[in-house]
């Protein structure tokens, strides 16, 4: 007799469950988007922008290594002159970031403008380290 009523209380309490379950999924995947998905995305959007900002006269660096000037600007290959009369044509997807001298970079700034963090604040560990002040 214990065992029917028993098996009557774990189905109705079965359909509060399911929710109860969601829960925990629905708040991973709001830290995952707070801490990997958004900043990501951040930037991107902020190397595109440097991407459609580059001009003739730009010291870049390119994914590759190669750091150059811009001297002719095409839409889809820049040219780039990384040495004396040594020009190079570079897709612009392969651009990684902006050149900053030494005296225009402030204190603390990556010398790379373009990928946006510098060695102390990169990714989930700068977050954690500022968090944690060590």
């Amino acid at each position: 007799m214990y065992d029917v009523a028993y098996a009557q209380g774990a189905g109705a309490g079965s359909a509060g469950g399911g929710f109860s379950m969601l829960v925990p999924l629905v708040l991973m995947f709001l830290v995952f988007y707070f801490l990997l998905i958004r900043p990501q995305q951040k930037k991107q959007r902020k190397h595109q922008d440097m991407l459609k900002g580059l001009k003739v006269g730009d010291k870049i660096i390119t994914s590759g290594g190669l750091c150059g000037t811009i001297v002719d600007g095409g839409d889809p290959i820049l040219k780039l002159e990384i040495a004396d009369k040594i020009k190079v044509e570079v897709g612009r997807g392969y651009i990684s970031g902006k050149l900053v001298a030494p005296k225009d970079a402030r204190e603390g700034e990556s010398a790379i403008a373009g990928d946006g963090q510098s060695a102390s604040s990169s990714g989930v560990g700068g977050f954690l380290s500022k968090l944690f002040k060590k």
